[in-house]
């Protein structure tokens, strides 16, 4: 009979010890999922913001080049890379053929490349209209990490002189592409290397 009480007891404390620990109420789980949905919310937020900060730099850039280019133009007359007096100008650059075009186009310059696209830096280097090293004739990079080019070439059927971004994730130029153009990869003044959906990374070209 007294183990049976004891045996009672021991049943009645241990009942009583789970009922006294506590565990999550469905209000504290709603304040918890709350709380993670806010910070999921905020760090997708900074993602978008980081996103169209490059996009407006990206798209920046090329204006930034067309503005240098035409800066040259206006001071001296001709296309920077296609300046007939650069050299007389400036020791150690290669003057062009002034046929009124930026011959050629090339992502890839080599700091002692002598064709007019990639002069072209060297010459707005020189001139200041751009910053770097004013005896190097390297493409400078876009926010991407590839490089800016400019010169007369083919894009999609259109030969014109063109500024071009290369290795741009092609969701961006596609954005960029409908914000400014047409948003159709081979037709306007935006024009890009493939169709946006097929490739990960594109060429994206704009018209000079």
């Amino acid at each position: 009979m007294k183990e049976d009480r004891r045996s009672r007891k021991d049943i009645a404390h241990q009942s009583s010890r789970f009922t006294d620990s506590k565990g999550f109420t469905l209000i504290e789980l709603a304040i918890v999922l709350v709380i993670i949905g806010i910070i999921l919310g905020a760090v997708l937020k900074g993602q978008e913001l980081v996103n169209n900060a490059k996009i407006k730099r990206a798209y920046n850039q090329q204006r930034e080049a067309f503005a240098g280019i035409y800066t040259y133009f206006d001071k001296y007359g001709k296309y920077p890379g296609d300046d007939p007096n650069a050299a007389t100008r400036w020791v150690g650059t290669t003057s062009g053929d002034n046929d009124g075009l930026i011959d050629g186009f090339t992502f890839g310059c080599a700091v002692g490349a002598a064709t007019e696209t990639c002069q072209t830096w060297r010459h707005m280097r020189n001139a200041n209209l751009i910053s770097g090293d004013t005896a190097s004739a390297q493409n400078p990079s876009n926010i991407f990490g590839g490089s800016i080019g400019v010169g007369y070439a083919t894009v999609q059927t259109l030969t014109t002189q063109w500024i071009g971004l290369d290795n741009v994730p092609a969701d961006v130029a596609e954005s960029i592409d409908v914000q400014y153009d047409d948003g159709i990869y081979n037709t306007g003044s935006i024009r890009a290397s493939a169709v946006y959906t097929t490739l990960a990374v594109i060429d994206l070209y704009f018209r000079l």
